[in-house]
């Protein structure tokens, strides 16, 4: 009997603590200066629910608790792992992949590569990641605890041009795969194939069969997510195109068909363009189905909707159909899912003090990140950058591994970092930056005439084009406040301060670009041109996101 207890209260306790780390880390996001907040507190909610570029998301329930993945590409930490508990208010609480694999090919910016389009389901008491690298084939990575240590990704099967994999594990326990075709590397796109898969979900069991040819009507189907309800199989797929797509929806008896398709959300005469690829997940008493899916926003990434989902006749329709012709079209706000949530509003962090022992999550690096690039200094109270040697051959910063930066989270924002820069010798080079394909930053570069606060802009540096100097002063100090304002459609302004109270504008307007399949980025970086044995280095004593002053 005593050991019973005992082995109760360890659980308990267990529990208990799982519960403080979570509810922990909504606190802490929660009292972050959140820009962009979805829900009013009047039992409603508006679009977007995340400002931020989470493209391809999708979503699955455990109980209570939603989880939500998306598209990394070659950022990393890669696979994002947010929760929430009302489909409106999320955190960002984990990644799945520290590092992206092969480790040699993604240790060097690979745009655009990496990361497609994931899946996140529950099985057998296990979290499954199934994601699409279009050059090495689809992968899985399993966890017990969406909070803790994800498994080393597993090659399902390699393959060029295989990608948005999803799962199915049926009734009866056989299980099957679903996935798309990425016609730059195959040769093929448009078409789905299903796959039987083994039940442990860690190899195909044959060549596929093609279920969906979606050429004459629907053109660039792709990102399917896997279903089953009342008897039939359904695969929800994208198709039109990123920026002008609609949602479709394909019903069969059997998972290798033949499907129905149905076209059951679309733009229409909202300004919601390319309403697609996303998650349909219910209310934890199955009450309520609801969709979750992307918007594609330019320099503001793929930013994250939800639509509520009607039934009709074993179809379902997203959004509301404002025109009457059988199609939904999405909401720019509606009543919140039906759902007992206590919690105050919240969003991801942006904001970060440095004041832990460890990166905020909203940090990724370009690349794998590299040796000695960055420790935080945990109670010291900054984050430490090395000017680390920019890889030979570089002509700017688009193959620069250390850029260590975030997603724009909301339209209009202001970011400013307090720096002290420590050069050790000529080129040495700091700068907060807004990057994209094109970019510009405010720098603070190290010249034998002393320290230059400069603005420099790159424009087609996805292709090679070199840092044009848009303006440049001297400073009599290393201790700074560099800022950009964001305002609508992306326009950036960069200043400095010496006492965080005046600040000097420098260069011109630029506005900023999105990346390869991603929304623009701010951060930071520190470089040097010139091997040493000892780098320069500056300390970052705070990055904070906030409204912009009027």
């Amino acid at each position: 009997m005593e050991n019973r207890l005992i082995l109760l209260l360890i659980m308990l306790s267990a529990g208990i603590l799982h519960t403080v780390i979570l509810c922990g880390q909504q606190q802490k996001e929660k009292d972050m200066p959140g820009v962009w907040v979805p829900d009013p507190g009047n039992g409603r909610y508006k679009n977007p629910v995340l400002y931020a570029d989470y493209s391809d998301p999708d979503v699955v329930r455990v109980g209570e608790d939603y989880y939500m993945t998306a598209s990394s590409f070659n950022c990393v930490p890669g696979l994002p792992i947010l929760h929430s508990r009302d489909l409106v208010n999320w955190s960002l609480v984990n990644y799945a992949l520290p590092k992206l694999f092969p480790l040699d090919s993604f240790n060097i910016p690979r745009h655009g590569n990496g990361v497609w389009a994931p899946s996140i389901r529950y099985h057998n008491g296990e979290y499954y990641i199934y994601y699409g690298d279009p050059d090495y084939g689809i992968y899985m990575t399993k966890a017990s605890d969406p909070l803790g240590e994800w498994t080393k990704p597993h090659l399902v099967k390699a393959g060029k041009g295989w990608i948005d994999p999803c799962p199915l594990w049926d009734d009866d326990g056989k299980a099957y795969l679903v996935h798309a075709w990425a016609g730059s590397r195959s040769g093929l796109k448009s078409i789905l194939v299903v796959h039987r898969m083994d039940p442990e979900g860690t190899a195909l069991l044959d060549e596929g069969i093609l279920v969906f040819d979606g050429h004459e009507e629907h053109p660039t189907i792709e990102g399917p997510k896997f279903y089953k309800k009342d008897g039939f199989y359904y695969i929800f797929a994208p198709a039109g195109g990123v920026p002008t797509g609609w949602q479709l929806v394909l019903r069969s008896k059997d998972v290798f068909g033949p499907y129905e398709a149905r076209k059951v959300l679309e733009q229409g005469n909202t300004k919601i363009n390319g309403p697609h690829q996303g998650a349909w997940v219910n209310t934890p008493d199955k009450n309520e189905d609801w969709f979750l899916h992307f918007q594609d926003m330019g320099a503001y990434g793929r930013i994250v909707h939800l639509q509520p989902i009607s039934w009709k006749d074993g179809w379902p329709l997203m959004g509301t159909d404002l025109d009457g012709n059988g199609i939904g079209e999405p909401v720019s706000e509606y009543r919140k899912p039906s759902i007992s949530y206590k919690g105050g509003p919240r969003c991801p962090a942006s904001s970060d003090e440095f004041n832990e022992p460890g990166l905020g999550l909203q940090w990724q690096w370009h690349a794998n990140p590299e040796q000695g690039a960055g420790f935080p200094t945990g109670r010291l109270g900054y984050l430490r950058l090395n000017a680390k040697l920019r890889p030979q051959g570089t002509v700017n910063l688009w193959d620069v591994p250390n850029l260590l930066l975030q997603k724009f989270s909301a339209p209009a924002f202001t970011a400013t970092t307090k720096v002290s820069f420590y050069p050790m010798q000529e080129g040495d080079e700091l700068g907060l930056i807004v990057m994209g394909m094109d970019y510009a930053c405010i720098s603070l570069l190290n010249t034998p005439e002393g320290l230059q606060i400069r603005q420099i802009t790159c424009m087609g540096a996805s292709g090679g084009a070199r840092d044009t100097l848009v303006d440049q002063r001297s400073v009599g100090s290393n201790n700074l406040y560099l800022r950009v304002r964001v305002d609508e459609g992306a326009q950036c302004n960069f200043s400095y301060s010496l006492d965080n109270v005046i600040f000097h504008r420098l260069g011109e307007t630029f506005t900023a670009t999105p990346g390869k399949w991603i929304g623009a980025k701010t951060g930071l970086f520190c470089t040097s041109t010139i091997p040493t044995n000892d780098s320069g280095y500056a300390n970052i004593d705070w990055f904070r996101i906030t409204e912009n002053a009027k």
